[in-house]
């Protein structure tokens, strides 16, 4: 199903953030956790994909088991860097041929090799939006409509980019290309969420916008995401919850779950479009959060 309908569908779209693990035990793990994520019946799930090759064989792999045996819409994570334009067309063709519709562009992250970098095609997630959509309308995907497209928004702001209003061009670039919805990055600060979204407003940017959720619930976790969401802030109040904890592992993971939760309450009080929940493919906190907003499935 085309993205734009579920977006229709659904009044708030719920969904989930998996990625394809590296160990046997870790394929086990997940398939519980997805077991259990499928109870709640998300509007889609999306799979994330390695830089430079590390997990993206798995990824294609996931997505066509997803699409095969459960009843999940999935949507796969496509970058930029290291990729060919043959080798994109390619990795469509797969998707197409298996029945999956629906695409997340992201420029991604630089791979660490300058080589990697060198051999792709595309520099901006633009590019690669707009190659998407032509590609999914020859393939005929979605009765002739092509993919359904999703990008990246940066509520905080992109570390690349320190000029805000340069960063609303590049998002409009984005959805003029063909993006059909926007998924931020994790963030902690409604406020700063609820501002950005006005200035995307401003800014013509109207497609749905889903907000990223990801639950603190270790301080190793805490530490975790500052380093992969450069820039997010982490409100005062929200550290203070976690040192009142005062290293209590189980006390701290009730507190990150208290916060995300009024989070996604206020979310759903501002009529946001969707909450995208990033799970690191553990099931127990966001069906905690998931339960007590008073959603149906």
């Amino acid at each position: 199903m085309h993205i734009g309908d579920i977006l229709s569908r659904d009044t708030t779209t719920l969904s989930f953030e998996f990625f394809p693990p590296k160990t046997d035990a870790g394929w086990e793990s997940l398939y519980r956790s997805i077991a259990d994520f499928a109870t709640l019946k998300p509007s889609f799930v999306s799979v994330t994909y390695g830089a430079g090759g590390s997990t993206r064989d798995n990824t294609h792999a996931l997505v066509v088991r997803l699409r095969r045996e459960t009843q999940l819409e999935p949507v796969p994570h496509l970058t930029c860097f290291g990729h060919t334009k043959e080798e994109v067309r390619s990795i469509l063709e797969l998707y197409a041929s298996n029945g999956v519709s629906n695409v997340l562009a992201l420029r991604g992250d630089p791979p660490a090799s300058a080589r990697i970098l060198a051999l792709g095609d595309f520099t901006r997630a633009g590019d690669l939006v707009a190659f998407i959509k032509k590609e999914g309308e020859r393939l005929g995907v979605n009765a002739g409509r092509g993919f359904g497209i999703g990008v990246a928004g940066f509520p905080e702001g992109h570390p690349e980019t320190p000029n805000t209003l340069t960063q609303l061009e590049h998002l409009k670039a984005k959805v003029d290309a063909g993006a059909d919805y926007i998924v931020t990055q994790l963030f902690f600060d409604n406020p700063a969420f609820h501002d950005w979204r006005a200035r995307c407003e401003l800014a013509g940017v109207r497609v749905p916008i889903l907000a990223g959720i990801m639950p603190v619930t270790s301080a190793t976790g805490l530490q975790r995401m500052a380093d992969l969401a450069a820039g997010t802030r982490f409100p005062a109040a929200l550290l203070k919850a976690i040192a009142r904890c005062r290293g209590n592992a189980e006390a701290i993971q009730h507190a990150g779950i208290h916060w995300a939760t009024e989070q996604c309450r206020d979310l759903l009080d501002s009529d946001v479009a969707g909450i995208h929940f990033y799970t690191l493919n553990k099931s127990d906190a966001t069906k905690r959060i998931y339960q007590t907003l008073g959603v149906r499935s």
